[in-house]
Order: C-alpha cells, then structure tokens, then sequence
C-alpha cells in the first residue's frame, strides 16, 4: 500500500497490539512488530500528569526495543490509559477489577491519553493526544456480558470502542476515535513527518 510518508530506515513497532500494527498499515506505514520488555506498571509515580505518564511509558517501550534492534531503524512506542476524576484506569488484573472499572464509566465522561514515541539511535521525540469520551448508563447484566467475552482483560479502563459491545457503552466522543482505539494516527503521522525531516 502506497504510503504519504518516505521512511528513510525500517519502521519497528514496540508494541504486541494488533489493533496498532492495523492502523499503521491503514495508512501504508508497513513495519516489524518487536515487543518491548517494559513492565506497564514501570511507572510508579502515579501523581504524573496522564499526559506525562503516557509520554514516559510509550519512550522506555520504544528506547527498550531501540536497544534490541541492531540495524538503523525507527522505533514507535505506544502507551495508552484511561482517565476518570484524575484517577488512571489501566488493564485489569481481574474480572472484578474490570467490573468495578466500567461501573466507574457508567454514565460518565472520562478522557483517553496515547503517547507515542519516536526513536532512532540516540534521537527521539514524544506526542500524547487526548480524547474526551461519555458512555450511556450501563447495567449490571450488560457488563457481566461483555467481561464473559474476555475483551475487556486487555484494554486500558477495560473497554474497546472497537469491539461489538464496547461500540455501544459510548454515547459521545470529542476528539480522535482512533486515539481511543490506541493509535492517534494524525499525531503519529505528523510526528513522523516532522522526525524524518531532523
């Protein structure tokens, strides 16, 4: 697929994620998939802004991989989380934790924040995107439902706006849909442009 940027070196993506490695290769950017090392939990400090926190992450996933990877290459890093009253939803360690995660969405708007990471030898570059989501009122039943599919098991704040039922929690989004999918593709298009340039 004919791609709108050159990427003069082999694109790496530090990141297992199917969902990222389709939205690259929506907008012709082929790569390599090398899964970082990085713990998500690295990142102690839970005070950090999300903005802060996101940007951290997806750098030590990208640097953690750059440092694996032994021919000249761009490393992209992903790190993405949910955001409810200043408190920071990652994946749940369990049903019940991902139960008591979308009954804290229900009928509430929370934000989603994606940094990425750019690297390449000793050069690299951080952008986050955030977007505002609202879901309807969700009962109880419906939640079990959807924790049944096992979906939720490995999504931050324990949705995916993608899937057939996390689709219809969400009443209204202000911002980037693909940022709530993982990937904030104009971000990650204009950080590469402007990298490749340097």
């Amino acid at each position: 697929m004919q791609s709108l940027l050159t990427i003069p070196v082999p694109l790496v993506l530090a990141s297992q994620s199917p969902r990222r490695r389709a939205l690259m290769r929506q907008v012709g950017l082929e790569c390599h998939v090398v899964p970082s090392n990085v713990d998500e939990e690295a990142i102690h400090d839970l005070t950090l802004h999300p903005e802060h926190y996101v940007q951290q992450l997806a750098l030590l996933k990208a640097q953690d991989v750059a440092a694996q990877v032994i021919e000249d290459s761009i490393v992209i890093g992903a790190d993405t989380t949910v955001v409810l009253n200043n408190t920071i939803l990652n994946k749940p360690a369990t049903p019940d934790e991902a139960f008591t995660m979308l009954r804290m969405l229900s009928n509430n708007t929370h934000s989603v924040f994606t940094g990425i990471a750019v690297v390449r030898g000793e050069t690299h570059t951080t952008a986050v995107k955030e977007t505002r989501v609202t879901f309807r009122e969700l009962e109880d039943d419906e939640i079990r439902a959807y924790i049944a599919t096992g979906s939720p098991m490995d999504k931050a704040g324990s949705y995916g706006i993608q899937d057939d039922f996390g689709a219809v929690f969400v009443r209204h989004i202000e911002g980037c849909y693909y940022n709530i999918v993982g990937l904030p593709l104009e971000l990650l298009y204009q950080t590469l442009k402007e990298f490749v340039k340097e």
